[in-house]
């Protein structure tokens, strides 16, 4: 678990971003191509990546350069992920580039530590080998993350809309208390449940804020800096709804709740009124209320009007519920 510590100042800086995060979504699409988890979600692109890195000769490049870099595991490089990125591809690709050699090696030791590195790897220190990677992450990115970037922003949009309901509610702590499932409020503290091979930590944030990044090709694992001295970040997932028909997120929890109720369980999860519950489930507005009110009466998810609308999220016991499921969504393959 990372335990993120808030002083008064540290609320006020908190922001949530305005835009996905090119390089940390390279990141977290690597780990997709590692991992079962979530494979329900990515099915479709799954099948578009590595169709697309088939034709455009990159297969071998990705599993042999950015696998090894991005290992789905307790740690891989921080200067690979810029918090400057936050501003586009180009001015993340440009922190890369400016990253201190002495700042690599001690990042690449670090990560042939945890999970052993090829040796090629030090020669990053090399501003033409930096020169290199960005040029790959740029044409794997815009082969397998740019065909996505309208579905992405689309899904950040409904993230933010939800995000700022509870900041008028409730000011920034009304926000940070609604980024269940993965995370939980407990002021001043934002416990975030992090990987099971990862060790407990706290980030104590000393009046520097936090900014939230929404990401798409998270899967239910919340990452921030392994330093504590870099800007404070966390990247966290926009969990997917279950697709209509096909593959079951988690067959467990629909074979305990029915699909319906399962699918409006986990749009709850990012705040959802009873119509977005209806267009979620694909059911009327009539059944997605009675869905509500089941959850409901079980404690799952607490109502609140909202003028004309009423909004559901989850309770902690729904969340608990929520986290089980997600974690059972499919057997890693690098756990």
């Amino acid at each position: 678990m990372l335990r993120i510590h808030f002083s008064d100042a540290d609320l006020g800086r908190t922001r949530l971003a305005t835009a996905p995060d090119p390089l940390w979504e390279i990141a977290a699409s690597l780990h997709r191509l590692q991992s079962r988890k979530g494979a329900w979600a990515y099915a479709g692109w799954t099948r578009m990546a590595r169709q697309q890195l088939r034709e455009k000769g990159l297969e071998r490049l990705v599993r042999d350069v950015l696998l090894r870099l991005y290992p789905r595991a307790e740690y891989f490089p921080d200067f690979l992920t810029p918090a400057g990125a936050l501003d586009g591809f180009e001015a993340g690709g440009e922190s890369i580039l400016a990253t201190p050699p002495r700042r690599i090696l001690e990042e690449v030791t670090i990560l042939d530590r945890t999970v052993g590195a090829p040796a090629w790897v030090g020669r990053l220190v090399e501003p033409a080998t930096r020169g290199e990677l960005v040029g790959l992450l740029r044409a794997y990115h815009e082969a397998v993350v740019v065909p996505y970037e309208e579905e992405v922003r689309t899904k950040l949009e409904a993230e933010r809309a939800a995000r700022c309901r509870g900041l008028l509610d409730g000011g920034v702590e009304g926000m940070l208390a609604g980024l269940g499932p993965m995370m939980r409020w407990r002021p001043p503290v934002l416990e975030v449940t992090y990987p099971t091979q990862a060790a407990d930590r706290d980030l104590y944030l000393h009046g520097r804020g936090l900014t939230l990044v929404p990401s798409y090709f998270n899967w239910a694992e919340p990452v921030a800096f392994a330093d504590p001295e870099l800007p404070p970040v966390l990247w966290y997932s926009m969990l997917h709804e279950p697709p209509p028909g096909g593959d079951d997120p988690g067959k467990p929890l629909t074979a305990l709740l029915g699909r319906a109720r399962a699918i409006a369980l986990y749009a709850t999860a990012a705040g959802a009124t009873t119509g977005e519950i209806a267009r979620a489930a694909g059911v009327s507005a009539s059944s997605a209320s009675r869905h509500a009110t089941a959850l409901r009466d079980a404690g799952l998810v607490t109502s609140v009007r909202h003028g004309p609308a009423v909004l559901h999220t989850l309770t902690p016991v729904g969340a608990a519920m929520l986290r089980a499921a997600t974690r059972r969504a499919g057997p890693a393959a690098h756990d």
